[in-house]
């Protein structure tokens, strides 16, 4: 994110009606009238420079049915998008790219049959950053885990679930297993 530099037409401005000096000639009056309007024109064109953008996004797994890997990790693709509010998560693969340096609020849900190890492991560019959610198998019924954190992500940083080798997750219409995530302010 680009920072505005301080506007020169507030100083142009102290400076003409500061001065103690009257204006003696309509030629110096014309040219401090132009830095004016040059100032403002600049203002203008700069005024962008002071929004941020808005980064929201909630997907789910969606589907009705049981994401398992017996054979290695597996990228976790929330394909219902709920919400992508400045398009920075990608549905067809599941990634989110942060647009600016900021810090964002990122969580997660897993849902999974309580018969077999369920796992959901946030990835920040290609590396596990240990927010994991992982329950052990525990009787009859299913499991819900979740975790989340603020993080500070530099721009076109990358953010993705893994399913964790021997491991499972369930989602269906209801939107048990979820990744989601917002900027709180940028940086």
């Amino acid at each position: 994110m680009s920072v505005c530099p301080p506007s020169l037409l507030a100083l142009a401005c102290l400076a003409w009606f500061g001065s103690a000096q009257p204006v003696d000639n309509m030629a110096e009056l014309m040219k401090i009238r132009a830095t004016v309007e040059e100032l403002k024109a600049e203002r203008r064109g700069k005024t962008n420079c002071f929004k941020t953008p808005k980064v929201a996004f909630a997907a789910s797994l969606g589907g009705n049915g049981l994401v398992k890997t017996t054979n290695g990790n597996k990228d976790l693709v929330y394909k219902e998008v709920l919400t992508n509010v400045g398009g920075a998560y990608n549905a067809e693969t599941g990634v989110f790219t942060a647009p600016i340096r900021g810090v964002y609020y990122i969580r997660f849900t897993a849902n999974a049959p309580t018969d077999f190890t369920m796992s959901a492991v946030l990835y920040k560019n290609n590396a596990a950053i240990q927010l994991i959610t992982h329950e052990q198998p525990s009787g009859e019924g299913s499991d819900t885990a979740s975790n989340g954190a603020a993080l500070l992500l530099e721009e076109g940083d990358t953010l993705r679930m893994v399913l964790w080798h021997n491991t499972q997750i369930w989602d269906n219409s209801n939107h048990h297993s979820t990744f989601s995530g917002f900027l709180l302010f940028p940086l």
